[in-house]
Formats: structure tokens, sequence, C-alpha cells
């Protein structure tokens, strides 16, 4: 656990960047400080390494006051991922990956099994191990930049704003790598941003921060229903307050279940015949255990010509979104990468079930809506040119 006990932080002019902080942060916690630019949650962050030192106050990591550890000896112990990646240039991604576990004199006959295990996770090829950082795009230097944080075992591992430069569909997709890999290892993330939602996408708790002061600290749903101040209102924003109203359960509840799917080893002629059969116009790609694999889309079936391909050779890799995942997150898929639809797996990456846009509109409209058109005539909606568009279009995904 990490503990912070009446911390401050005063910079030399009596410069004022944390006050009297206090918080409890359990093992393998996703914690997310956010606020505005000098609110103090860099600080905070950085404090837990001592690449800031507090100027009073305690810092507790199980228990041991943080001033009783070496400087580097706990920064060694301690993950840490930037926004700038910090890899370095002249070393392989390998040479990378494994630094931090030479430093601490891991045994050589160890580490080549450690790398490739760990950037398999992340989607990578092996093949890529031997290249360098200039080699990768943005977000593959990113990845690595994660589990190199991983690569030494450490409990605790901080990250300041490590996705902010990235484009959204990058940004989105390492935010869900993230998550993922901190409930598969068990691991205590502290996570800085500026980005509410990014933050009740990834976070177990948030800690709202303004002018060196905590605002708030829950979890995302009790932030989101029950807002302490006017600022938090504001970091909110009326979009998320209002999708505060909807249902703040898991997919589960609204996806279709057992999805159409096909075989990774069935051919095109077989995939497009199930289309016609069942009037969609994509199907999803499982093995014999149901393992989501891929997708593919009618127009992946119409550049085949008259080849006859099995779906593992023209399959694309799928997006998909876990059986926990809350509605108000998959409204934040839909909205911001624009998808037609989300395929939902287990824990063991097995395709349970589909969420539509159909789905979705249903929740906002029986959540905001349906109490207020009982006893009207005429639905409520029909007043409301681009809701009707959005329930026509979400209504046409549906029969797809």
């Amino acid at each position: 656990m990490i503990e912070f006990r009446n911390v401050s932080k005063i910079y030399p002019g009596n410069q004022v960047a944390a006050e009297n902080i206090n918080i409890k942060i359990e093992d393998g916690q996703f914690v997310c400080f956010i606020g505005t630019s000098g609110s103090g949650k860099t600080t905070c962050m950085r404090m837990i390494n001592r690449m800031n030192e507090p100027t009073s106050g305690e810092i507790l990591i199980d228990g041991k006051n943080i001033m009783e550890y070496d400087p580097v000896a706990l920064r060694r112990e301690i993950g840490y991922v930037i926004q700038q990646i910090g890899l370095m240039p002249h070393m392989t991604i390998y040479e990378n990956i494994v630094m931090v576990p030479r430093l601490l004199k891991w045994n050589e006959d160890k580490l080549r099994p450690l790398a490739e295990n760990l950037i398999e996770k992340v989607d990578l090829p092996i093949s890529y191990l031997d290249k360098y950082p200039s080699e990768l795009s943005g977000g593959q230097q990113q990845r690595i930049g994660v589990i190199r944080a991983l690569a030494a075992d450490q409990n605790i591992i901080l990250m300041d704003e490590p996705f902010g430069a990235l484009d959204p569909i990058t940004r989105d997709s390492l935010q869900q790598l993230v998550k993922k890999l901190q409930r598969e290892l068990g691991k205590t993330f502290i996570f800085v941003t500026h980005d509410m939602n990014e933050a009740l996408t990834l976070a177990d708790k948030i800690v709202i921060m303004d002018k060196g002061n905590i605002i708030q600290q829950d979890t995302p749903e009790n932030i989101l229903k029950y807002p302490a101040t006017d600022y938090v209102k504001e970091l909110l924003g009326e979009e998320k307050l209002n999708e505060a109203k909807t249902s703040y359960n898991t997919v589960e509840t609204i996806m279709i279940k057992n999805p159409i799917s096909i075989s990774e080893d069935k051919t095109a002629y077989e995939a497009i015949s199930l289309m016609r059969e069942k009037r969609v116009d994509t199907l999803f790609i499982t093995d014999d255990d149901n393992y989501l694999k891929g997708v593919v889309g009618i127009f992946d079936l119409g550049k085949v010509g008259r080849r006859n391909p099995t779906m593992k050779e023209i399959m694309t890799k799928s997006f998909a979104i876990s059986n926990d995942t809350k509605i108000i997150e998959a409204i934040h898929q839909f909205y911001v990468l624009k998808f037609k639809n989300l395929p939902v797996v287990n824990e063991k990456n097995q395709l349970v079930g589909l969420v539509t846009r159909a789905s979705i509109v249903d929740t906002i409209y029986t959540n905001l809506w349906s109490e207020d058109d009982e006893s009207d005539d005429e639905p409520l909606v029909d007043e409301d040119d681009n809701f009707q568009e959005l329930i026509h279009e979400a209504q046409g995904d549906n029969n797809d």
C-alpha cells in the first residue's frame, strides 16, 4: 500500500505545489490523478519515487517511509512511463526493454524470454526486438515504453500523461491495453492525466486536484453520481454528467448474446453464404475454442474475387471490449472511435456478445426519456431530428 500522510510540497519562493495531501492507494489499484495545469497532480506522483521530495509529511510504501530508501534503489523498484517515452535511440528494442533488469544484475539467460513474452503481450511481433526505436511508430514506441516499465517486475508503475501526444484511435487502444495488463499482472498503477475521459476509462479510484489540494477522491462511479464541487462538475462536463444518469451496469446487461461468428478455417464462399442467410455484413472470426481472432466484412470478401481463401488469410484484427466494461465506457468507444458495433469477450478472450449502437440508444432512451414519454400520443424523440436519425442509423445496424 502507498500512503500519503499530511504531505506538502513547497518550492522556492513559497510556491505551494501540494498541500496537506492524504491518500491511501491499495495494492493492485489503478489510481488516476487529474487536474488542470499547476494543480499538483504530477508533483504528487513524482514524490512517490523521490523525483520530487516532500517538504513535510510522510509517504509510506508498505509502511516504510520513502525517505529511508536510497533514491536510486527506490526508482529501480518503481516502473516509470512518460509522455516522451524515453527509449534510448542507440539501443535496440530488446536492449531498451531489459535495461532495468540488467542494472539489477538479472541472469542474462532470463532476459530474452522475458522480452519475448512482454512484446507479445502488447501485440507486437518478436522480430521487433531487433529493431531500433526510430523504426517504430509513435504508438508502437509507447507500447515498448509500457512493457519496459513492467520488465523488472516492479509492483508500482508510475505513468505521467503517457498518451497525451497520440492520435485518438492509438490512444484509446493503448488505454485498453494498459488496463488489461494492469488487471492481468495485479500491479499498482499511478496515472497522471488532464483528460477526464481517460481517467473514467482507466481508474479504480480518481484523485481530483486543484491548486495543490485534493478536491475529491473516489471511484469513477461515485464521482459521476456525486460531484463534490462545481469545479468537479466542470471537469466532468455536462455530457458526462448526463451519461451518469444512464445505467452504470456492465455491457453484459445490454449485449446481444452469441453473435454470429465463423471459424477461421472456413472459406470466403462459406462466409458470404452465412452473411446472406443471417442478413449481416460482418462476421467475427473464432477458433475451435471460441477465442476471438478477428473480423471480416462484406467488402473484404468483395476484394477476393473468384478466389476462395480461408478466413484466417483475410481477417483483420478486431477491437473488443471485456464483459465487465461499463456501459458508459462503451458509449465513449462508440462516440470517439465511431465504431459500428463492439464485440464483447470474457477474461479468456472468448467471444460472448455484441454491443450495437441500437442497444446504446435503447439504454439512453430508457434512462433519460422513457418516463416522460408515457402520457404523450407521439414519442418525444420525434421532435429531435438528430436523435431520430441516430435511432434510424442504429436500427439499420441492428438489422445488418
